[in-house]
């Protein structure tokens, strides 16, 4: 019988934070009262995060491993862990403990009494993060909004509880680039929020640097707008405009006699028009790259081990585009694709 909650948590590298994590996470679950599951989704790490998971597993049975082949990225992890779980509501939080786990246990109370699809965590008090990070945040989420027409809680990150007929809708899109906090929003399911204090990361460093959160920012706003295309519309008919009412100021110098020898205004005038073919181009260029990506019909990850299954010896591939997408215990084998001596239980050592 699936247990009424999941608890899926990426992690990447996470070995000083381990530890205080299940001293939290375990003892609040298990004052819950409710059969639950608790899937950690390793997103290749390179440090002792795996041995650790197998050593806490022995005595947490209800610890489930989810290991992939490489690091995928973080949303990647989020969504091969929504794929494998089964809880009839299913969690979603970091391991940094930045998010507290036990706010897990007030969403699970209010998705139960107000009966809505998805509870997000609000970060009410962000003063934990940098000056830099909350009004980029800030800026972030109010050019989504005006862009596209996602309603996303502007301080909601993946800290939220969803029911499983949620989850079941987000498995089933066959997108590759998900950013679930707008994926979640889009789906325009009944909802509610509970607000939180946003803490310190526990232990450990980020794992979310500029360049990453400029790579989710730009998957953002080509997934779930098409502003951009329409600017390189505005921008070419601009371009258009100008060229005429340049002619048309030639013309009528020429006539006039008033022609000014020279080529710095030529090159002005060109340099200009293929900046903003450029530009265009460049736009145009990040939607012509999702197509291909979603042509391709590569998975985003790759499951090397998954605890709960019975021949853990099997890799299976998980993501859109992929025959096992997600695809639970049953989920067919990747031929020719094993695991290697290291990634099994034996790791723990």
């Amino acid at each position: 019988m699936p247990p009424e909650l999941s608890v899926v948590i990426p992690m990447y590298d996470e070995q000083d934070v381990l530890p205080l994590l299940v001293a939290r996470l375990r003892p609040l679950l298990d004052g819950l009262d409710t059969a639950y599951e608790v899937v950690a989704v390793d997103d290749g790490s390179q440090d002792d995060t795996p041995v650790l998971l197998q050593r806490f597993r022995r005595e947490w049975p209800q610890l489930r491993v989810l290991r992939l082949r490489a690091n995928a990225g973080h949303q990647a992890a989020i969504s091969a862990g929504l794929a494998r779980a089964t809880g009839t509501y299913v969690a979603t939080i970091d391991a940094d403990l930045q998010d507290p786990p036990e706010i897990v246990a007030e969403m699970l109370e209010v998705a139960r009494r107000e009966q809505v699809d998805v509870v997000y965590g609000i970060r009410s008090d962000r003063s934990s993060d940098s000056w830099f990070k909350r009004v980029s945040a800030g800026l972030f989420y109010r050019m989504i909004r005006r862009l596209s027409d996602s309603d996303a809680p502007a301080d909601a990150g993946d800290f939220r509880l969803m029911s499983r007929a949620t989850v079941d809708a987000i498995n089933g899109l066959p997108e590759h680039h998900r950013v679930l906090r707008f994926v979640v929003p889009a789906l325009d399911f009944p909802s509610a929020s509970v607000a939180y204090r946003r803490d310190q990361r526990a232990a450990g460093t980020s794992k979310y640097p500029f360049v990453r959160m400029l790579h989710l920012s730009l998957d953002s706003l080509t997934g779930f707008s098409i502003a951009p295309l329409r600017m390189a519309t505005w921008f070419g008919l601009g371009g258009g405009v100008l060229a005429v009412l340049v002619l048309v100021y030639a013309v009528v110098s020429e006539v006039l006699g008033r022609t000014v020898a020279g080529w710095t205004s030529t090159v002005v005038i060109v340099a200009a028009v293929a900046a903003v073919q450029l530009l265009c181009l460049g736009m145009l260029g990040e939607y012509v790259g999702r197509m291909y990506t979603m042509m391709q019909g590569r998975p985003t990850y790759f499951v090397a081990y998954d605890s709960a299954e019975a021949t853990p010896g099997v890799a299976r591939t998980g993501g859109p585009g992929s025959a096992a997408a997600g695809a639970g215990p049953g989920g067919p084998p990747v031929p020719g694709s094993r695991v290697s001596p290291g990634d099994g239980p034996s790791r723990a050592g």
